[in-house]
């Protein structure tokens, strides 16, 4: 899908340039990074965890890691190359727009991919970022990850059908700046 040797194409280039909210010597600048760190031009699922790993240090992002992978690993290789990438970061950095934020998370979300969320799905991804913080949660008064996907539920899934749409939570998230920071990890809310 992108770039595999240790130079970055002018087509990919061109690509990121037009695809993302960074500038040229940005995207020079992370493929730099990127290289240096994955001198084979893929990041390993085992390598994203590692790197995550160094963020959350009081906690076990092992299985986050699964779901935030899958959901940049666009082309289902087993690692991701520096066009999905960047693509993946401009997404979720604060450069990204707040519909493409909802849109990666729902996929994230989506966990068996069939176009809709379900509870157990949205509880095992609540209960991996609980797990990925670790002991950064201090709050003794806390949701279980069922209560939280209770109330989540409660607020977006307005056809009471069980599952959430793309629609429902990109809807849910655009009302309620709290939901859109938790579910997008967006610290700003949307603009």
């Amino acid at each position: 899908m992108g770039a595999k040797g240790t130079k970055l194409s002018k087509e990919d280039l061109r690509f990121l340039e037009e695809n993302t909210n960074f500038q040229k010597t940005e995207i020079k600048q992370w493929f730099k990074g990127f290289m240096r760190d994955c001198p084979d031009g893929q990041l390993s699922q085992e390598k994203f965890k590692e790197v995550y790993a160094q963020f959350f240090p009081g906690g076990n992002p092992e299985e986050f890691c699964k779901h935030v992978f899958r959901s940049f690993d666009k082309d289902g290789s087993g690692s991701i190359e520096f066009k999905e990438f960047l693509l993946a970061i401009n997404i979720t950095s604060n450069k990204g727009n707040p519909r493409d934020k909802l849109n990666w998370a729902f996929d994230m979300y989506d966990i068996d991919g069939n176009g809709t969320i379900d509870k157990n799905e949205m509880e095992s991804i609540i209960r991996a970022i609980y797990n990925m913080l670790g002991n950064a949660i201090t709050d003794v008064n806390i949701d279980t990850p069922k209560e939280r996907t209770v109330k989540i539920f409660g607020k977006m899934d307005t056809n009471n059908d069980g599952v959430l749409t793309k629609e429902e939570f990109t809807q849910g998230c655009m009302n309620d700046q709290c939901l859109y920071q938790m579910l997008t990890a967006d610290a700003e809310g949307p603009k």
